[in-house]
């Protein structure tokens, strides 16, 4: 029985010996291997100065559609939504005994009318006196202005489209009493569309009339709508020290519509030459921005490797600007360096590494990130 206890015991001791030492060797050995990086070869590319901004589009014209005088909605010629011509004629209030005034009116200015003209063949028979005469025009003047009042007046039961645009959706209905200043709909001009945005003080010099710019939109990923600089305000704001700028945008398809949130870029200098980097591979520091640049390490004679190896060194880079994804390196690499894009937190200056680029930085100059 001794012995069989002693034989279970050691057969248990020996296996948690032999998996002692396996643990080690394999932790040993994850400890020697060489850390795996992504890495992409530095190349020059054009560079055209941005200066960004966001915005709010608005419309060149637009107005809230009133009636001027009190009545009952008679008629209503428009669906919302619809595309109107200037002029249109969009909502008829009641003119109940307008249009018979309007005739009375002028059938006086009529009558006073053939007055004067009888005066005036008396008046060249010296029957009549110059006084009568000019009684009879102040006449007729009056009664004219009277005619046009009353005509003015029916005019204004008629709501017609003061521009071309697109109406929004009615707010009234016909046979519906409405007062003056009662909102009946919108109508709004949607091509051209101004892009209003803010730019900040020290960037005034960069922008003037004329300049082009691009502005992009969530709706439609992927798509810009080019426009120019119409107009820059003459003070700068004092509270945020910004300007506002206003760009016209060409809207023929009729796509952007005003109140939209807009991204604004607005091309500034001349394009120039830079090295551009994915914002990933730039390790951001206090005392200054560092990237790490590999360059091809000889494995020591007779040792079995799985692939070439690098050195990696930890070089200093001066920035620019940034464009989507990536940033313009000025100074502190060459192109041709190949530099570590992805997993250089495990590094440090002087490391051997392999490099995989199965998986690689987001490097897009204008991404277009889902809006969520």
């Amino acid at each position: 029985m001794l012995a069989v206890v002693g034989g279970l015991f050691g057969l248990v001791f020996g296996f948690g010996t032999f998996k002692s030492v396996m643990i080690a060797k394999f932790l040993k050995g994850f400890a020697n291997a060489e850390p795996t990086v992504a890495a992409m070869v530095a190349q020059t590319s054009s560079w055209q100065p941005q200066i960004s901004a966001v915005g709010t589009l608005t419309a060149v014209q637009g107005a809230t559609l009133a009636p001027e005088i009190a009545g009952t909605v008679e008629a209503i010629n428009f669906d919302s939504g619809q595309l109107v011509q200037k002029g249109a004629l969009l909502v008829s209030l009641r003119q109940n005994a307008l249009p018979d005034q309007l005739a009375e009116l002028q059938a006086q200015a009529k009558l006073d009318q053939i007055n004067l003209a009888r005066d005036l063949k008396q008046f060249a028979a010296q029957a009549v006196s110059r006084a009568q005469i000019d009684t009879d025009r102040a006449t007729l003047e009056a009664a004219n202005a009277q005619v046009k009042a009353q005509q003015a007046l029916l005019d204004q039961t008629l709501i017609r489209a003061p521009f071309a645009g697109r109406l929004g959706i009615r707010n009234v209905n016909p046979g519906e009493y409405v007062s003056p200043g009662t909102g009946l709909v919108t109508l709004t001009q949607l091509n051209p569309v101004y892009a209003d945005f803010y730019l900040p003080q020290q960037d005034v010099s960069a922008v003037s009339v004329g300049q082009t710019v691009k502005v992009t939109v969530d709706t439609y990923a992927g798509q810009s709508f080019t426009g120019t600089v119409s107009a820059i305000d003459s003070a700068v704001d004092q509270a945020t020290r910004s300007i506002r700028v206003r760009a016209t945008i060409d809207n023929k398809a009729l796509k952007l519509v005003p109140g939209m949130f807009a991204q604004v870029s607005v091309a500034s200098g001349a394009p120039a030459t830079h090295i551009t980097l994915p914002q990933a591979a730039i390790t951001y520091n206090p005392y200054g921005d560092t990237v790490y640049v590999l360059t091809p390490h000889a494995p020591a004679p007779g040792a079995v490797t799985s692939g070439p190896s690098y050195l990696a060194t930890q070089v200093f880079v001066q920035l620019g600007d940034t464009r989507g994804d990536q940033v313009a390196v000025l100074s502190g690499i060459k192109p041709g360096d190949m530099v570590v894009t992805a997993g250089q937190m495990k590094l440090h200056n002087g490391s051997l590494v392999m490099v995989n680029n199965a998986i690689e930085p987001a490097d897009n100059p204008a991404p277009t990130p889902p809006n969520e």
